[in-house]
């Protein structure tokens, strides 16, 4: 139970913050650019996967954030048939997308990649001989 609600806790959160980075993309300030939406990205990703692995020792629930996030931010790249686009092809946009998905890759090949999880106990040894004492 708890690996689900953190998973579903996580994916919101991801979601949520995809939202935000994706709104704030185009932030300038006195006519210059503002890029925090890529380093947020890099970070959210980075710490949502490896946090929910951690609450939930579940390794599907901590790829659930990076899936999240991509699900909300590939659309936002794509055309909409009133022809709004969210995320350009200049380089903010495809900076955004470039470490968003690096992010996320990094953490979820950290988190596959770890053993399984510490609260198992380890394989007993194998006996040798029989026991008995000579």
């Amino acid at each position: 139970m708890r690996a689900v609600a953190g998973g579903l806790l996580a994916t919101l959160v991801a979601a949520w913050a995809a939202l935000v980075e994706v709104l704030w993309l185009p932030l300038r300030i006195g006519g210059v650019a503002v890029p925090v939406s890529i380093p947020a990205a890099l970070a959210v990703n980075l710490l949502l996967v490896v946090l929910t692995h951690r609450l939930t020792g579940s390794r599907v629930a901590a790829v659930l954030p990076a899936v999240a996030w991509l699900v909300v931010v590939l659309p936002a790249s794509q055309r909409r048939p009133e022809g709004d686009l969210l995320i350009t092809a200049g380089s903010e946009g495809l900076l955004f997308l470039l470490f968003g998905v690096l992010g996320a890759a990094i953490a979820v090949g950290r988190v596959l990649a770890a053993p399984a999880a510490a609260g198992r106990a380890p394989a007993p040894a194998p006996a040798q001989g029989s026991g008995a004492r000579r």
